[in-house]
């Protein structure tokens, strides 16, 4: 049995505007950005910057709030597409920037959009199976450096940024069965081709694969193949979700999808049939920070008292892999 204690996040310290973009593509205006996006500002990491960098900074705000939570943590799970290295993995760099306990579980897993439901699910097995009862999910993302820079498709969705859940062994099971899915067949549509063993092997089949994209060291989003991906999966995947819980919207106080952008976010409302009171739109301050999305949103709704104590949320990623997952918590 297992619960979300709290979550925090952290964003770079530079923005990137609409009124920014909209001077390196002036055939979109600031107001075109918004209207097509629902995203205001980005936020982008320095050359110096990286994963860890926010990931540690992150969970640091966590542990100002709660000290005691240092000591106790005795699991680390660290997403991230955006590895300061290929070897060692962050989770470990993480255990000693923050000072962790070195009987620590700790490793990384890498996914995109769909990442935190995941993380959920791994942190809800770890304590499940006994092997520990305080686990520190770390999600951190620094996209921009993934982005080529003439690519107003992406420059306009993705920002960089980190977050730090603490799920710990709770009396009730406060986090609810998994639903997931996966399609490899479709990894090609949302891939940096350049970037890792495969180049060699991908450079045979890349001007099918991606035909006119130029820059094969950076991020490939085949937009409208994503977008029908979602729109044929997500519903589907979200009632297989609740109809194993035995739930209705009427039973879920909140939706939070992976906050893609606006339109994305819109279309699957209305496709699901999801009230407009219950679901969240969280896009405007942050954009598309891949597996950042779904914590950020729910901590701002916290925050503000959107989604309270004791409030049903129904949580669903979607994305890169391609991959996605939902699941039901009990805030």
């Amino acid at each position: 049995m297992s619960r979300i204690r709290s979550i925090a996040y952290h964003f770079p310290e530079a923005s990137l505007t609409n009124t920014q973009l909209a001077e390196l593509f002036p055939e979109w205006s600031a107001d075109k950005i918004v209207l097509k996006t629902g995203i205001e500002t980005r936020y982008i990491v320095a050359k110096e910057e990286t994963a860890l960098d926010l990931g540690v900074r992150a969970a640091e705000k966590i542990f100002k709030s709660e000290p005691a939570l240092r000591d106790i943590v005795d699991g680390l799970v660290f997403c991230t597409e955006s590895p300061d290295y290929t070897i060692p993995p962050n989770a470990c760099l993480a255990q000693s920037e923050l000072g962790l306990s070195d009987h620590v579980i700790a490793f990384d897993y890498n996914l995109g959009c769909s990442g935190y439901v995941y993380g959920l699910s791994i942190a809800h097995g770890l304590i499940a199976s006994g092997q520990a009862s305080t686990i520190l999910l770390i999600t951190a993302e620094t996209y921009s450096k993934l982005l080529d820079e003439d690519d107003r498709g992406v420059r306009t969705l993705f920002g960089d940024g980190a977050t730090a859940t603490i799920v710990e062994k709770s009396l009730h099971n406060e986090i609810g069965k998994f639903a997931f899915y996966t399609n490899g067949e479709q990894a090609h549509n949302l891939i940096v081709p350049h970037s890792g063993a495969a180049t060699e092997k991908l450079k045979k089949q890349e001007k099918t694969l991606i035909a006119g994209h130029k820059a094969y060291d950076k991020l490939y989003m085949n937009g409208p193949a994503i977008f029908q991906f979602t729109l044929d999966i997500v519903p589907n995947l979200i009632q297989r979700c609740m109809d194993t819980e035995e739930l209705s919207y009427e039973d879920i106080d909140h939706v939070v999808m992976h906050q893609a952008n606006k339109f994305m976010l819109d279309n699957l409302r209305i496709k699901c049939k999801i009230p407009n009171e219950k679901f969240v739109i969280d896009v405007k301050d942050g954009g598309n920070t891949v597996s950042n999305t779904i914590p950020i949103a729910l901590a701002r709704a916290l925050d503000s008292g959107t989604i309270k104590q004791g409030d049903k949320v129904l949580l669903a990623g979607f994305g890169v892999g391609l991959s996605a997952a939902a699941v039901v918590v009990q805030i």
